[in-house]
């Protein structure tokens, strides 16, 4: 859980980048053998986490780009969330598809089969590779994040505590509705919820990385009740193996500043 050495402002993650570049690449040729199944997946990756640019490649590819089946529908369910984010050219291109009744975003590859790879069961190393994409977004330290997953649910997307918390980040119903979580064992959806509630987290507790880890565990009314880290031994112990991960990470350094402006110190509690 939580916050970042510094308050991110690029709305799409390095990573992310990389990925709709690498996709664009693959479907011009640029340097690499042209490549359209490729550029496809790396759009779609980064769409998922994201991207404006990539959801706007596919919107316009499914809108009769040429490279891909046309589907109208399709291209209107990629489109749709890049126009509400106020991209202009989605905007225009979904005008110009007239009303389009909802559907779900899929990637489909030239030979017309869904590519699932996102549907699938995701490694310790893919999931590490969306929090340090996502983590920036909401001003999280990724390293932070990855050492609260591994205490929560050490990377399993199916993890289901005996309490009702679900998911990699072990995020009860309650909490994923108020964060906007559709589905809960979806993992990138889960990532999210995760990481916006530790945004909020963040900010409620003004970047006190033992109150959020603490609010975050048990939640922010015993921190508030208990002014500090309630007395649970739970809690207790789940601070410290959290900020424990986290300095075995190399980031949890004494000086670094949190989005707050406050100095961060990661002490032990």
């Amino acid at each position: 859980m939580v916050l970042c050495l510094f308050w991110y402002m690029n709305p799409i993650p390095a990573a992310t980048m990389d990925w709709f570049a690498l996709g664009q690449r693959y479907e011009h040729g640029e340097g690499v053998p042209r490549d359209v199944v490729r550029a496809v997946q790396y759009y779609c990756h980064a769409a998922e986490l994201g991207s404006n640019p990539a959801r706007f490649r596919l919107g316009w590819l499914y809108a009769g780009g040429g490279l891909l089946p046309r589907d109208d529908g399709l291209a209107a369910a990629w489109l749709r969330p890049a126009a509400a984010a106020g991209d202009r050219a989605s905007r225009r291109v979904l005008k110009r598809l007239g009303h389009q009744p909802p559907s779900r975003r899929r990637c489909i590859l030239p030979d017309g089969r869904e590519w699932v790879d996102l549907a699938l069961p995701p490694t310790r190393e893919r999931i590490e590779s969306w929090v340090r994409a996502l983590a920036p977004r909401y001003g999280l330290d990724p390293e932070m994040v990855i050492s609260l997953i591994e205490v929560e649910s050490r990377f399993d997307p199916k993890a289901r505590s005996s309490k009702g918390a679900c998911g990699l980040m072990q995020l009860l119903p309650e909490t994923a509705r108020r964060f906007g979580v559709a589905d809960i064992w979806q993992p990138l959806q889960n990532l999210k919820g995760g990481m916006a509630y530790l945004r909020w987290l963040s900010s409620v507790f003004k970047g006190d990385i033992h109150l959020v880890l603490a609010a975050y565990n048990a939640g922010e009314k015993a921190v508030w009740r208990y002014h500090g880290i309630p007395p649970f031994s739970e809690t207790q112990g789940y601070v410290k193996r959290i900020l424990a991960l986290y300095r075995q990470a190399g980031s949890g350094r004494e000086g670094a500043v949190w989005p707050s402006g406050r100095v961060l110190a990661v002490s032990p509690q």
